[in-house]
């Protein structure tokens, strides 16, 4: 067998962590306990903005349990996040109900819940801003007076001349779009461990998708050296954007830990997650676009703005991803894209799976469709029309290496196609149910209408570089036994990371995956990597894993062919062993290679390392031009739906997800990926919106905030097209957030084909939908 011919690449392997995961062996972050710990609470403002003139914590500080209580006073006065425009505890003005102004640490949770209510805090009410328009109004009163304005930042991008492109419009739509907050919803709330050894070195346990980045950022809070702070991951009961910056909680919790002499753990409630932790911002979009009658895409002019609440996160740079859709998702020669992103009193907001793109891509194309039918075109063929190709670079300079947006849309249209031949109603043109294909209850199925909807998706697929480096290293060690140990820098949240990294480095070596672990839970111990997030971790830690492997086989190959007396080029590993490639009978266990390496005079271990940092560069601020990623994955989806007239209530019967992954070095775990980004892609369609009322969040609990259920889930078909990316690991490239980008807009697309409603508000709830229908009432028969 030659060494081109991969066994396990491509093979369908569960989860490494599963059996730990089932059986409840897995330390998550609400696991962990040492000895002597503590637990903290944080106190919350009651006011969205007001100055804070009084705090007494005697009473509470009395209480029988308490340990210690922590104002400003015991913190460090350093900014610190993305914005520098964060502290842990509020001394002097308080900018939304989540800031905090005190702490507790108590023997337990009820105690130091108690404590809270004993503490004082006398306030002045100052005049809060709730909505980006009258934060930008003349005379509104400033968040951050030293910024001179509530508008934190402007993002403009333009190329060719979208003036011109209107002229050359034959038709010309618009639209304007209100996106909602969302919250993450991640089962693990947030939570941290904090201790400080005797040494005065910190250990924090946690859940960050950041470890380096976290420990540069606390010792930054702390006024500490970062050598002193050591990051151990937890295994991670949802991530999803939530990690990927530094939160007062966590400088607290260090705070908090210092104060008392003895670990702490502070945890967060599902309410409190809710209000405290990160949501995606809310935006207000226009969109302008046009087209010719031949279908080909003039130009796109977008327009929004972005509630960013009063501090500043990785939340505030989605527009980045959201220009990357206008610009570059289709060949469009003319566009223009304008953002703002202005403070208000409202909650924090941050960064969420897909950052940017399931906002953007609701509005591109549900915008595709309306251009599609102005034209006379089908939808599908308007998109292959206008479809990005492979070996291109887009006006906006993303290099598209591989590209299968063509293969994902003829993918999904044939499914439907397939649909259509089932029904002998046909599809489209809102199709009355038939009663013998009617499996729900409630109005009559001549009250029902269902319908089919397209979307496509662009998303970076080879990291993003949104810091100064993008790289992760990796180290690959083989035993005396043959066993293989991956140290990577790359996070494990869920998503699969370890098991395909392990397939990487298992194929490379010519292992089993059981002869391979994976450790990449403490920055003691593995080497430095930028984060978990951008669908990066297969392309950029897989890369830096197979180059540590192959120095790794290098070195037992050049020790093996000693043994074989033939050159190292001659050799292949397979099924643990070194093989001549011409006479694979001729062979060596890889333990024996590796204990002749070290069991001689001037003896080596085997251990390669590896880093890979992709060629790409920082975006010019300027322009907004540049090449973000090493490459891009592309999707599409088809949504099928039935819309009740009666409860406007919208079923998805079906949802087929077409995804271009370069190579599947594990097809069941992208089919995972695709299916849970799904899932949150449904729900940001039809149920999910954190209600804020003048600074409150009005529904923060799961009896309110309504998830799609297991019971709710649709039929969801997948489909991995390979394309087999140049630069990835045996040609992948990543899908961790594709699966969801999609997914509103094919279903808005599927309730316009069903009862003939353009609906541009997020999400469709029934009550938004019976509102639509008032205006636009299908009748019987229609």
């Amino acid at each position: 067998m030659s060494q081109e011919q991969p066994t396990l690449i491509g093979a369908r392997v569960p989860k490494l962590d599963a059996p730990l995961k089932a059986t409840g062996s897995a330390t998550y972050g609400h696991d962990v306990r040492l000895p002597g710990m503590l637990h903290g609470r944080i106190l919350y403002s009651e006011y969205p903005h007001a100055r804070v003139l009084r705090v007494d914590t005697a009473r509470a500080q009395a209480l029988p349990g308490v340990k210690c209580v922590l104002t400003a006073a015991d913190a460090p006065d350093t900014r610190f996040g993305y914005g520098r425009d964060n502290v842990p505890f509020k001394n002097q003005v308080v900018r939304s109900l989540r800031d905090e102004v005190a702490g507790v640490v108590a023997v337990d949770p009820e105690t130091a819940e108690e404590a809270l209510r004993l503490i004082e805090v006398e306030y002045e009410p100052l005049t809060p801003v709730f909505s980006p328009e009258e934060a930008l109004a003349e005379g509104t009163p400033l968040l951050h007076p030293d910024r001179g304005s509530n508008l934190f930042q402007t993002y403009h991008y333009e190329h060719g001349d979208p003036q011109a492109g209107e002229r050359e419009s034959d038709v010309l739509l618009e639209a304007e779009y209100q996106l909602p907050y969302v919250s993450h919803a991640c089962l693990e709330t947030s939570v941290v461990v904090a201790h400080f050894d005797p040494h005065g070195r910190l250990t924090l346990w946690s859940t960050t998708q950041i470890p380096f980045l976290l420990q540069r950022d606390l010792a930054e809070a702390l006024g500490m050296d970062g050598s002193q702070i050591r990051i151990i991951q937890t295994a991670i009961g949802g991530a999803f954007g939530r990690g990927l910056d530094i939160y007062p909680f966590e400088p607290i919790a260090a705070l908090m830990a210092r104060k008392a002499g003895r670990p702490v753990r502070l945890a967060f409630t599902r309410a409190e997650d809710s209000i405290a932790a990160p949501a995606r911002q809310p935006a207000r979009v226009r969109v302008r676009a046009g087209a010719r009658r031949d279908g080909r895409l003039t130009f796109r002019d977008v327009s929004a703005v972005l509630d960013i609440g009063p501090y500043v996160s990785w939340g505030a740079v989605t527009p980045l991803v959201m220009m990357e859709t206008t610009a570059s998702l289709y060949k469009v020669p003319h566009v223009r894209f304008h953002t703002d992103c202005v403070y208000t009193n409202n909650p924090v907001t941050g960064a969420m799976r897909g950052y940017g793109n399931p906002q953007s891509t609701f509005f591109i194309e549900t915008m595709m469709d309306r251009l599609a039918e102005a034209v006379g075109m089908d939808p599908v063929e308007f998109r292959l029309l206008n479809a990005n190709e492979p070996d291109t670079v887009t006006p906006q300079g993303l290099v598209i290496t591989s590209c299968g947006l063509k293969e994902c849309l003829q993918a999904v249209a044939a499914r439907a196609d397939r649909a259509a031949g089932e029904s002998a109603a046909g599809w489209g043109q809102g199709t009355p149910v038939s009663p013998a294909r009617d499996p729900f209850h409630g109005a009559p199925p001549s009250r029902r209408r269902r319908g089919i909807g397209f979307a496509a998706t662009l998303n970076v697929g080879g990291g993003a570089r949104i810091y100064r480096s993008d790289g992760c290293g990796a180290t690959v060690k083989v035993d005396d036994f043959g066993h293989v140990t991956l140290v990577t820098g790359a996070t494990e949240i869920g998503q699969g990371s370890e098991t395909v990294l392990a397939q990487i480095v298992a194929e490379t070596l010519g292992v089993s995956l059981d002869d391979v672990s994976v450790e990449n839970s403490d920055t003691d111990v593995k080497p430095w990597d930028v984060g978990v997030h951008a669908s990066r971790t297969t392309f950029i830690a897989g890369n830096a894993a197979c180059i540590a492997a192959r120095q790794a086989r290098d070195q037992i190959f050049e020790t093996a062919a000693e043994m074989l007396e033939v050159k190292p080029e001659e050799l292949i590993a397979r099924q643990g062993k070194v093989m001549v490639r011409d006479d694979p009978e001729r062979s060596i266990p890889i333990s024996k290679a590796v204990r002749r390496r070290h069991f001689r005079q001037g003896g080596r271990i085997v251990i390669g390392e590896g880093w890979y940092d992709p060629p790409t560069r920082l975006v010019d601020k300027a322009t907004y031009k540049g090449n973000i990623s090493a490459a891009y994955g592309f999707g599409a989806q088809m949504a099928e739906v039935e819309v009740d007239l009666d409860t406007g209530i919208v079923r998805v019967l079906r949802l087929v997800c077409a995804n271009d992954v370069g190579r599947a070095i594990n097809p069941m775990a992208v089919e995972g990926q695709i299916e849970g980004g799904a899932q949150m892609g449904l729900g940001y369609a039809l149920t999910e919106e954190l209600l804020v009322q003048e600074g409150r969040v009005l529904n923060p609990t799961f009896a309110d905030y309504r998830l799609f259920t297991a019971a709710d889930m649709p039929r969801i078909e997948t489909i991995i097209v390979e394309t087999d990316d140049p630069g990835g690991p045996f040609g992948a490239k990543g899908v961790g957030e594709m699966g969801g980008t999609p997914t509103a807009a094919a279903i808005a697309n599927a309730i316009y084909d069903a009862v003939g409603l353009r609906l541009t508000t997020l999400p469709m709830t029934p009550e938004r939908v019976l509102a639509a229908l008032d205006t636009h009432q299908p009748k019987d028969g229609e």
